[in-house]
């Protein structure tokens, strides 16, 4: 349904503690965060190093715990399964047993969510991501690529209705990155909402409907498509949107 929210956060701060030698101190990776994400959009999350995108992620995915506030995935906190149900993730370095097949590390998965009949939603996911010439290498034979593939595969082998991704081209060629985009956008149109973070300006230019530019733990624009592109282009609204935080944490 359009305009319903299928994920929101709601004053969400996380604290972590840092140990050191004979003390600790705090640092404060998110404060007062307060975000929705529409069912059938594709949102961007874009941000400089330690802006808190990562941290972001794993909360949604609920990985980890915020110190305040709320998270809800259909209406549901994501500790729970009924919300883990609704929802895919692929971490930024995803990693598999070397020793096994996609087909085999598919099956793990999908006996973990406890599918009884698998085998036709696995040849499905393969070929989806494109996997169907590789199913017989092993893990340890796949390139950078393929592991993304398979991550996407993974991540949406049992049809969620939110897929995460955290740097989902990051380190990948040119024409890989474009497969994935592809990929991304496909599974997009058949009906996921897509949730991901990049360093990559002109990817997010090129999938997302919607970008949060986040910075010192909190978000300092939301943009629409529309107006990057009224605007000649998402750099530059990042660039001057950010810069006024980067000066203040530079003095």
């Amino acid at each position: 349904m359009k305009n319903e929210i299928i994920a929101e956060f709601s004053n969400i701060s996380k604290i972590y503690k840092i140990k050191q030698f004979c003390s600790s101190r705090r640092n404060i990776a998110l404060k007062n965060f307060n975000f929705d994400i529409k069912r059938g959009e594709i949102v961007g999350l874009l941000g400089l190093n330690g802006a808190g995108k990562t941290t972001v992620m794993k909360l949604l995915a609920g990985l980890i715990f915020p110190s305040s506030g709320e998270i809800l995935i259909g209406g549901i906190n994501p500790i729970f399964s009924g919300a883990k149900q609704k929802i895919g993730f692929l971490p930024e370095l995803p990693y598999f047993y070397p020793y096994m097949t996609c087909i085999e590390i598919l099956t793990y998965y999908a006996k973990l969510s406890g599918f009884k009949e698998y085998k036709g939603k696995i040849n499905k996911v393969i070929d989806k991501v494109g996997l169907t010439w590789h199913t017989s290498k092993k893990i340890s034979e796949y390139s950078k690529g393929m592991m993304q593939r398979l991550g996407l595969a993974q991540a949406v082998l049992h049809e969620p209705e939110l897929l995460i991704l955290d740097e989902p081209v990051s380190g990948l060629d040119p024409l890989a990155v474009h497969d994935v985009r592809n990929l991304i956008a496909g599974i997009n149109k058949e009906g996921t909402t897509v949730f991901l973070s990049s360093h990559s300006i002109s990817e997010l230019e090129k999938i997302c409907h919607r970008v949060i530019i986040l910075s010192l733990g909190g978000i300092v624009k939301t943009v629409e498509c529309d107006a990057w592109k009224t605007a000649g282009g998402l750099e530059k609204i990042f660039i001057n949107s950010i810069k006024g935080g980067e000066e203040v944490r530079k003095r």
